[in-house]
C-alpha cells in the first residue's frame, strides 16, 4: 500500500539541505523573450518559500521537446525577482562545484534535463547522479507529474520526497473538480477530441451538464451528417450517437465561421458551407452559457472555446468575464486556456488555475499520475 504524500511543511527544518527542486519551468519562447510567465510566477512561491527557509535550492526543469533547448531564457526572467546562478549542465564537475559553493539561502538553476537521455529514459545511474548532489527532493512540477521521467518518478527512490506549495495546490484542487460541489458545470474545449472522449463519458456522469467548444464540437456535427466544411475533426472516426442522445451534453446552437476570403460571420452549425471553417462558438450559445455559469455552484474549464492562433479569443475571454463578473468558484487548466485568461489579466477571477494540461486530464480520468505514485511510494 502507498503511503500518503508528504509536503514541503511537514520538513521540520531546511536550513542548510540541499534540495533538489524539480519546478515546472517550461515556457514559450519566441526570440529568446518569453511569451508566456504564467508558469514561472506559479513556481516562485516554492522557491522563495525555500529561500526564506535557508536552504540551499538546486532547481532542475526542462523546456521544449528539443533537446538542444536552454532554459537561459528563464534564468534571465527568474533573475529579475529573485537572486539565482545558472549552471550550463545538468549533472557533472560544474554541477558538483557550484553545489559545493552554495550557502544558505542560495538558489541555482542547472540546464534542460532533457539535455541529457537519462531524463525521459528514467536511466538509474543518470538518476543517482542527480540525487547525489542533494539531501532532499521536492516535486513541484504537477504539469508534467504524468511523465515517467528520471526528475519526477526516479529521484524519490533514492531521496527522501516531497511535493512543493504548487504540487499540493494542483492536487488539492483537482481532487476537490473530481467530486465537485452540485450543480455542476464543465466546460470542455480545445481539440484532439479522442484523447478526451474517456472524460466526457466519466464527467457525464458526475456533473450536471457537459459543454463542448472549440473544436472538438466539430465531431459532433459531423456525427449528425451536418456539413463541418474545413473545420478540424478527428483524423479517425469517434462513435458520439450515445452521447448525442445524452441530455447533459450540451453544444454550441451558433457558431462562427470564416470563408476562404477569410471574412467572418455568424451561423446555425446546421448551415456551415463546404468551404467555411468553424473558429468559434457565436454569442447565442455564450448567453446559453451564461445561464448555465449563473446556475452552478461549481465550474471545470479545460480547453480554449475557439481558434485563438487565428485571432478568435472573443468566447473563451467573454466565459472567462461571466465567471469572474458572477463570483463563480470555478477551476481552469491548459495551458493555452490559462494563456489566454492571464493575458486578460482575469486569472486571480479563478479559486484556482491550474499549470497543467495533459497531467490535468489524466489526473481528472484516473485520480492519480506515475509522480504522485512516486511521492506516495517514496513516504512508505
Amino acid at each position: 500500500m502507498s503511503g500518503k504524500i508528504k509536503y514541503i511543511k511537514d520538513i521540520p527544518d531546511l536550513e542548510g539541505k540541499r534540495v533538489l527542486l524539480r519546478a515546472s519551468l517550461n515556457v514559450p519562447i519566441k526570440d529568446g523573450m518569453l511569451v508566456d510567465d504564467f508558469r514561472i510566477l506559479r513556481a516562485l512561491e516554492t522557491i522563495e518559500f525555500l529561500k526564506e527557509k535557508g536552504a540551499r535550492t538546486i532547481i532542475i526543469s526542462h523546456i521544449g521537446r528539443d533537446p538542444k533547448e536552454t532554459l537561459r531564457s528563464v534564468y534571465n526572467h527568474i533573475s529579475k525577482k529573485i537572486e539565482l546562478d545558472f549552471v550550463e549542465e545538468v549533472i557533472g564537475d560544474e554541477v558538483e562545484k557550484s553545489v559545493s559553493k552554495m550557502k544558505n539561502g542560495d538558489v541555482i538553476l542547472l540546464e534542460n534535463l532533457r539535455s541529457n537521455i537519462g531524463e525521459t529514459t528514467n536511466d538509474i545511474q543518470f538518476t543517482a547522479k542527480l540525487a547525489s548532489n542533494a539531501d532532499l527532493y521536492i516535486n513541484d512540477a504537477f504539469a508534467v507529474a504524468h511523465r515517467a521521467h528520471s526528475s519526477l518518478v526516479g529521484i524519490p527512490r533514492f531521496l527522501p520526497s516531497y511535493a512543493g506549495l504548487l504540487f499540493e495546490y494542483e492536487y488539492k484542487n483537482l481532487s476537490r473538480a473530481i467530486s465537485p460541489t452540485q450543480p455542476a458545470l464543465f466546460i470542455l474545449g480545445g481539440a484532439k477530441f479522442s484523447t478526451k472522449q474517456p472524460l466526457v463519458e466519466k464527467f457525464v456522469e458526475i456533473y450536471d451538464h457537459v459543454f463542448i467548444g472549440g473544436a472538438l464540437v466539430n465531431d459532433f456535427y459531423k456525427a449528425r451528417g451536418w456539413e463541418v466544411g474545413r473545420s478540424k475533426t478527428s483524423e479517425f472516426p469517434v462513435k458520439l450517437e450515445h452521447l448525442l442522445e445524452n441530455p447533459k451534453i450540451v453544444l454550441p446552437i451558433d457558431v462562427t465561421v470564416i470563408s476562404l476570403s477569410g471574412k467572418s460571420s455568424n451561423k446555425k452549425p446546421n448551415e456551415v458551407k463546404p468551404d467555411e471553417m468553424i473558429v468559434d462558438s457565436g454569442p447565442e450559445t455564450l448567453k446559453n452559457l451564461e445561464t448555465l455559469i449563473k446556475k452552478s455552484s461549481f465550474v471545470l474549464w479545460n480547453g480554449p472555446l475557439g481558434d485563438y492562433k487565428m485571432g478568435f479569443r472573443g468566447s473563451t475571454e467573454r466565459v472567462a468575464n461571466i465567471i469572474n463578473d458572477n463570483n463563480v468558484p470555478a477551476v481552469v487548466g491548459g495551458g493555452d486556456t490559462v494563456a489566454l485568461i492571464h493575458a486578460a489579466g482575469l486569472v486571480d477571477s479563478f479559486v484556482f488555475s491550474s499549470t497543467a494540461g495533459g497531467a490535468m486530464l489524466e489526473f481528472l480520468l484516473t485520480g492519480t499520475l506515475p509522480a504522485i505514485e512516486a511521492l506516495q511510494a517514496s513516504t512508505k
